[in-house]
């Protein structure tokens, strides 16, 4: 009876520890909760930050008239002949931001668009184009190195280049495989830092669904996503370790009494 009794007891505590558990494993738990909030969010747009690297074209219906606001480089490629050389077509600079948030553009020189989305810095480009336009020109800014990372206990971790200038939390894990067996949901940190250099370390819990509210669900260009390990992780690594140990002093006990037995024979 007794036995019974402990089995049945065994059976009822690992029921409802696999519960528990099964309770930190699932994405975006009970998501009615931000369904019926009906609440609205504008949508994201990444801001310029110092150290971007931009590419800014200007372009018009006369191609000779926009050229003077177009950074080029134009590229030499060599021939046979010593001392020949044949321009090939433009390409098209890139603008890196300062640490106070300026670049410098020509004719127009120093700009300051630290701060900006990429609409704000195309409207206001445009704006002061105009004395120097006979039409509206179309402006097209883009964020060249616009890049997170993901660390820790994820399949495939890395650094990612974004080249629609926007992902979120959950695009980042997947980008890195998602999350091994052993990645807390509950406990994922992410690491950022501000326009003025100020370092941030956000914890975020992805079992809850008002994640997708957060205003930390859309990463910035250079954030980083670490996942950290949960405790059966760190006990499999100290019995890695421990293992080690004890295999390494069972072979030295070994040798030494291999060596006594000779030396008393």
């Amino acid at each position: 009876m007794k036995l019974k009794l402990l089995l049945f007891a065994i059976a009822v505590s690992a029921f409802f520890t696999g519960c528990t558990s099964y309770k930190d494993v699932p994405y975006l738990q009970y998501p009615q909760l931000v369904n019926e909030l009906g609440k609205e969010i504008p949508l994201y747009d990444a801001q310029i930050m110092p150290k971007d690297l931009l590419s800014i074209t200007v372009n018009t219906s006369d191609p000779q008239a926009a050229a003077p606001f177009n950074l080029t480089m134009q590229t030499a490629i060599n021939l046979s002949q010593p001392n020949s050389y044949v321009t090939s077509q433009p390409t098209l600079q890139q603008y890196l931001v300062s640490n106070e948030g300026d670049i410098d553009f020509p004719v127009l020189g120093r700009l300051h668009v630290g701060g900006m989305t990429k609409n704000e810095a195309e409207d206001m480009i445009r704006e002061r184009l105009k004395p120097y336009l006979k039409e509206t020109p179309i402006v097209t800014v883009r964020m060249v190195n616009y890049k997170i990372s993901v660390l820790g206990e994820v399949a495939h971790p890395g650094t990612f280049t974004v080249s629609n200038e926007k992902v979120n939390v959950l695009e980042a894990l997947a980008m890195a495989g998602d999350m091994t067996v052993y990645g807390v949901r509950t406990n994922v940190k992410l690491i950022r830092e501000s326009a003025q250099g100020k370092q941030e370390i956000i914890e975020l819990d992805l079992t809850k669904s008002d994640i997708v509210l957060s205003p930390y669900f859309y990463l910035r260009q250079n954030d980083v996503l670490y996942v950290t390990p949960n405790k059966t992780k760190a006990k499999n690594s100290d019995v890695g370790n421990t293992t080690t140990v004890l295999l390494s002093a069972t072979s030295v006990l070994v040798s030494l009494a291999s060596l006594l037995v000779t030396i008393l024979k």
